[in-house]
């Protein structure tokens, strides 16, 4: 199955019609609809449902369910709320009961997705299953000057889903690529808020990693429309982009649980599910580079990553990610053969040429308005680059015309290239080794 984007709502998850189409136990849906009300202080059916991410009738019958044990009590319309909704409050029972549940559990709020029905979800929306086309990443990249035959190598192995390893000297663009990656995903995908496992609720939805697809608000009574459309208890979202760089622990792999609120977040690959997985400057954490490998590689060839609670139970959960690390070391210092078998692809992304450079150079001066100049060119070539043994990167050509042009705007000059400005520009490139007296 091939998707564009434009086909996110053939794989939405089904609206729900029946309570039962939950697949939560009546018990848990209650406790969550009580603390909800305790916590969020919300009276109306209306604002209750919003706060649950139910549909209105789903709602309405969990209420009445409540009001049965009297647990939920009517307050009348005659309230200060100008709607002619009713509102509904907890009984002293309902508050003991809620008081009881969140000392299990401060979890509240959108009714969680339990881990069965997700698993099908992460299935019916895989990255695997995204047809990335030349085209595609070609325009993703396009801000970039790529080594020929880049996209070559980098198509097969984005649109395969599985892992690449780029690696090469510092300063070329890698991390660049692999936003660029991410970018020629480009559709949208359905996060859950929530899960459910073994009556344990683990919260998905991160704002830093997801970001929200607005539904067309043009469309009458906007939230009544998205209801209909599919099962609010999820988002729809932006395919994910987890980035992390020297800061990656082995342990934001693991499910995070806060002792104070009883409650757990989702692992990092698991927030990152139908997207992509950056690590960069892989070699530059705490962790070595081979345990964090070997943490991924199981997960990369079986598609499911193993989660523990905090009871010590052991459960499975999808593993739908494209893993992109990026290095600037050589692979060999960094992994044994076995590990470097199992990552997919590697592909190496060097320093421009002399000529690319100059390619390079010419177009970011004609970008940023600053007139080239042979003598200027030449001095570079001669003077500047056989001191750094003529390796050239991507980043210099941006970074020597921000400094000119810094400088010139200093000095009150129109924006130009001489010798003696390239020569200022450089210095702030390459800092001259040297032993500072304390």
């Amino acid at each position: 199955m091939n998707m564009h984007a434009n086909d996110t709502a053939s794989f939405a998850p089904p609206k729900l019609r029946r309570l039962e189409d939950t697949g939560l136990q009546p018990v848990m849906m209650r406790d969550i609809l009580l603390k909800t009300v305790f916590r969020k202080n919300v009276e109306q059916a209306s604002q209750i449902a919003e706060a649950i991410c139910l549909p209105m009738p789903l709602t309405q019958a969990l209420i009445d369910g409540l009001r049965e044990m009297g647990l939920l009590q009517a307050m009348g319309t005659m309230h200060a709320t100008s709607s002619s909704e009713m509102g509904f409050q907890l009984t002293d029972a309902g508050k003991a009961r809620a008081l009881d549940a969140l000392a299990q559990s401060e979890y509240y709020g959108a009714m969680p997705i339990p881990l069965e029905a997700y698993k099908e979800q992460v299935k019916r929306q895989s990255v695997k299953n995204v047809l990335i086309t030349r085209a595609a990443l070609e325009a993703s990249m396009g801000h970039l000057i790529l080594p020929k035959g880049m996209i070559d190598q980098l198509g097969p192995a984005v649109s395969s889903g599985r892992s690449v390893l780029m690696y090469g000297p510092p300063g070329n663009g890698k991390s660049s690529i692999a936003e660029g990656i991410r970018a020629a995903l480009g559709d949208t995908i359905y996060v859950p808020r929530a899960i459910s496992y073994a009556g344990q609720v683990i919260t998905v939805f991160d704002p830093i990693v997801h970001s929200p697809v607005a539904v067309d608000e043009t469309e009458t009574s906007a939230l009544r429309r998205r209801s209909e459309r599919f099962d609010t208890r999820y988002l729809m979202c932006q395919r994910p982009t987890v980035m992390t760089g020297g800061e990656l622990t082995l342990s934001m792999l693991d499910l995070n649980y806060n002792k104070t609120s009883r409650t757990y977040q989702a692992s990092l690959q698991l927030k990152s599910s139908g997207g992509v997985f950056i690590v960069d400057d892989l070699g530059r954490q705490e962790e070595p580079p081979q345990a964090l490998i070997n943490r991924w590689i199981v997960p990369m060839e079986v598609g499911y990553d193993i989660l523990t609670l905090q009871s010590g139970e052991k459960f499975e959960v999808p593993f739908d990610t494209l893993v992109v690390f990026s290095t600037n070391f050589h692979p060999n210092d960094l992994f044994d053969g076995a590990a470097l078998r199992r990552i997919f692809f590697k592909v190496k992304v060097d320093g421009p040429t002399q000529e690319e450079f100059l390619k390079i150079f010419a177009m970011v001066a004609r970008k940023k308005k600053v007139p080239l100049d042979e003598a200027s060119l030449l001095h570079l070539l001669k003077k500047k680059y056989p001191t750094i043994d003529n390796l050239y990167a991507n980043y210099h050509a941006p970074f020597l015309m921000d400094q000119l042009i810094a400088i010139c705007e200093f000095e009150g000059i129109p924006y130009q290239m001489r010798p003696d400005l390239l020569d200022r520009a450089w210095q702030n490139m390459y800092v001259t080794q040297e032993t500072i007296a304390h």
